[in-house]
């Protein structure tokens, strides 16, 4: 059995047994499925740079969340909301009150309240 190996400047060609060549064949394919499975994975940082600027995207909504007064706008979005809402986006976000400890303070279900979060976080992000 031929193996042909290519190199920069020059190919080499070996004759070997039939037994070895399926055996460095078998591995020359193993390491190749290696190795893409690995560089699939991995992203250059490089190739994100656009027109220098990190993590560019075409998309100008995008460029929303990244202006100065972003703050304002969310609590004026969130002052839209029905005031039950309002109080559960504060409490969660804000005072960092735990769903369980809200829950119990509401006398309701904590399902009940991730269920209220779900529906107040789905109207904030049409009205942001």
């Amino acid at each position: 059995m031929k193996i042909e190996y290519k190199f920069i400047d020059e190919v080499v060609t070996i004759d070997i047994e039939e037994y070895w060549g399926e055996i460095i064949l078998d591995l020359d394919r193993l390491e190749y499925n290696v190795n893409h499975k690995e560089t699939r994975r991995h992203t250059s940082l490089d190739s994100y740079l656009y027109e220098g600027k990190d993590f560019a995207c075409e998309d100008k909504e995008l460029y929303k969340l990244f202006e100065e007064d972003q703050e304002k706008k969310l609590h004026i979005a969130i002052s839209k909301l029905k005031p039950k809402q309002q109080e559960l986006i504060k409490s969660v976000f804000f005072k960092n009150i735990s769903l369980t400890d809200y829950a119990k303070n509401e006398g309701v279900t904590v399902s009940a309240v991730s269920q209220r979060l779900s529906t107040a976080l789905k109207k904030l992000k049409k009205i942001f």
